[in-house]
Parts: C-alpha cells; structure tokens; sequence
C-alpha cells in the first residue's frame, strides 16, 4: 500500500493500492492516472508519502493510526464514528 501522512504529526489519512499513481505537488495530490480524485488539502509540503508498506492494519481508517514509515501507532486523538445521523 502506499500510505499518505501528514508530516507535522505522522497521522495516516489516505491507504492507496501500490500500483495506483500518486502524485504529490505543491498544489495538492492527485491520486490515478487517470485522475481518479484530488487530495486539496495535502501537498507536498505538508505530507509524506509511504510506498510498498505490507503491514497496514486490518481496521485501518483515516486518521486512526499514525505512521512513521516503519511503525503504526494508534492515534490518541481519533474518536471512532458514530452510526447515528440524526444530527443532534
């Protein structure tokens, strides 16, 4: 997998397939080729990205680990969402 973190504080935000191209610019990074969707809010700058990582946890969902590059931690922060919609 090829896993995109933010740099400042190692939290995962996207898992992609290795044989998908990501491309990372000051801009913002494109995921496919073709294009299949534009990451806005990350860039080069503020991200790392990881290829060829074998160990991705089975849970595994953005923003519940960190990753160094050789190590997954839990993300003291991430608070796991609820079913309910009803947004009250």
């Amino acid at each position: 997998m090829k896993i995109i973190v933010e740099t400042e504080n190692n939290i995962s935000k996207y898992a992609i397939a290795d044989d998908v191209t990501v491309e990372s610019t000051a801009a913002n990074i494109t995921v496919g080729d073709p294009v299949q969707f534009i990451i806005g809010d990350l860039n080069d700058a503020n991200t790392t990205v990881y290829a060829d990582v074998a160990d991705t946890p089975d849970d595994w969902i953005g923003n519940k680990y960190c990753y160094n590059g050789k190590k997954w931690t839990a993300n003291a922060d991430y608070v796991e969402p609820t079913d309910d919609d009803s947004g009250e």
